[in-house]
């Protein structure tokens, strides 16, 4: 019940919303948004990760096609569930548009109850609906609260993600007939499909089907061209969300559905994926150099953070999985945070060009050391969120082949010669804009939605383990399950030799 109430508490938000009026909705959306962050939180408190359990809830819808309402959520899920409602509520916190603002609160609330469909769901029918479901509100945001060529940037994401979801729709159906073959019964149960003796052949291409749409929507080199434009023509809250959470959905089915159901598959690409993600990470951090838009620069920095943990995913390690998962969350807050800092400077000044920034610590100091820290954040300093995730996922990748982990490193430190130099541009140096020096700093009310996000980057930094004792917990499941499914002996010795956990596999 508990995952039922989270699942649709924003969509009941979104509802009643309707009911209040234009200048209330942002305090009424606050408080349905913090509202829904507890419970998300009381999710984590009841989570039980000692016993290695996972918290279901199975409702019979079309037994008949095994089609079921199935929610779960497990080690590997809970932490984004999580973000997604921070992210949501600070995001709300820091909204400063007044054009249609109840429209765009309940398109917010809305692609909430997606996202959080996208992380519950445990059946493939019920996960490919909130998956579709979630273009629609973000279509919406970039479509009529972004900058110009809104409309184009709007419909080049939907094109793109649509394309992808077509491949996954046919995968879904291939895999509850292949169900049927094998059983007598049709089942779109994820947890099902785990426990399916799956040919090599076969999900190889059942991998490709997934693997697409999974793909654009991380987004993986080549399909990340509408990325940076989404980013550039996205209302700052837009930005925020789908840097933050919506990346993560593609990350995330990789992990929920790429890695336990073909695991002989996945480690076929796994040398593949990891090239295309190095080549990610090293031709977007050369691109993201050369930038003069400050939004396009964090932009292009997201494509080469989720190369690493790309990375960190296909080095099928525990220190890998559980870094790029973790990872994921740091990323949501560093970026999202980012984005945020990103749309304050541009709500004083109506420009995104470094060049007209020069001076910016002088004038606006509380922001100067608020953005250095999340650039910090981002760049991976130790202490910081972003130093966990970046080296586990390296160290995995590196227990598996040392020469990936030392050209997704090169990445790393190529992000942190355009990050510092867009600090270097921005901050310092002579005031290049007059008309910069009456600029304010930062209001009560954007210190109220950044100071959150920057104290959870310096604790995870500090403390990781507030998180990584689950994370590690649901990974060693799904590295035990994929040892004991792989039908092919190159992938068990594999997963065995980068795991060095033979007591633990018995085989």
């Amino acid at each position: 019940m508990e995952l039922s109430i989270v699942l649709f508490f924003p969509l009941f938000a979104a509802f009643f919303g309707f009911f209040i009026d234009e200048k209330s909705i942002k305090t009424y959306a606050i408080i349905t948004s913090f509202i829904e962050l507890c419970l998300t939180l009381f999710l984590w408190y009841k989570f039980d990760a000692i016993n290695n359990s996972i918290m279901l809830e199975v409702i019979p819808f079309i037994p008949n096609l095994g089609i079921n309402y199935i929610l779960g959520i497990d080690g590997i899920s809970l932490f984004l569930v999580v973000l997604s409602a921070f992210i949501c509520f600070v995001s709300l916190i820091s909204l400063n548009i007044s054009k249609r603002k109840k429209h765009l609160i309940i398109s917010i609330l809305l692609l909430e109850m997606t996202m959080m469909g996208v992380f519950l769901s445990l059946d493939a029918i019920l996960f490919y609906i909130f998956w579709e479901l979630s273009l629609i509100p973000m279509l919406y945001i970039i479509g009529f609260w972004g900058s110009e060529n809104k409309i184009y940037a709007a419909i080049k994401f939907f094109i793109y993600t649509f394309f992808g979801s077509i491949f996954m729709l046919l995968g879904l159906i291939f895999m509850a007939y292949l169900h049927y073959k094998t059983t007598g019964s049709y089942s779109f149960s994820i947890l099902d499909w785990q426990r399916l003796a799956i040919p090599k052949n076969t999900q190889i291409w059942l991998f490709l089907a997934f693997g697409i749409a999974f793909a654009i929507k991380t987004p993986l080199f080549p399909f990340h061209t509408w990325l940076p434009y989404a980013h550039g023509k996205a209302p700052t809250i837009g930005s925020i969300l789908l840097a933050a959470v919506l990346l993560k959905m593609g990350t995330y089915g990789f992990v929920r559905f790429s890695l336990p159901i073909f695991p002989d598959a996945s480690y076929y690409f796994a040398n593949f994926i990891c090239i295309i993600a190095i080549v990610m990470v090293i031709y977007t951090s050369f691109i993201a150099f050369y930038q003069k838009d400050i939004k396009q620069v964090i932009a292009y920095s997201s494509i080469a953070h989720m190369g690493v943990i790309m990375l960190g995913i296909f080095s099928m390690s525990i220190e890998g999985i559980s870094g790029a998962i973790f990872f994921m969350v740091s990323h949501g807050l560093v970026s999202g945070g980012l984005f945020m800092l990103i749309g304050f400077i541009y709500d004083r000044t109506h420009t995104k060009e470094m060049a007209k920034f020069g001076g910016l610590a002088k004038i606006m100091p509380i922001y100067a050391t608020i953005f250095c820290i999340m650039i910090l954040g981002g760049i991976g300093l130790p202490l910081t969120s972003g130093f966990v995730g970046e080296f586990l996922s390296l160290l995995g990748i590196f227990k598996t082949n040392p020469w990936f982990a030392v050209l997704g490193g090169f990445g790393i430190i190529m992000g942190a010669i355009y990050s510092l130099n867009l600090y270097k541009l921005t901050f310092f140096g002579k005031i290049t804009n007059k008309a910069n020096l009456t600029l304010p700093d930062l209001k009560s009310f954007e210190l109220c939605a950044i100071i959150p996000i920057l104290v959870l980057v310096l604790v995870l930094g500090i403390f990781p383990n507030t998180l990584l004792v689950w994370i590690n917990d649901g990974v060693l499941n799904l590295l035990s399950f994929m040892y004991d499914k792989a039908s092919d002996e190159t992938t068990t010795k594999f997963i065995k030799s980068a795991n060095e956990l033979r007591m633990i596999y018995g085989k």
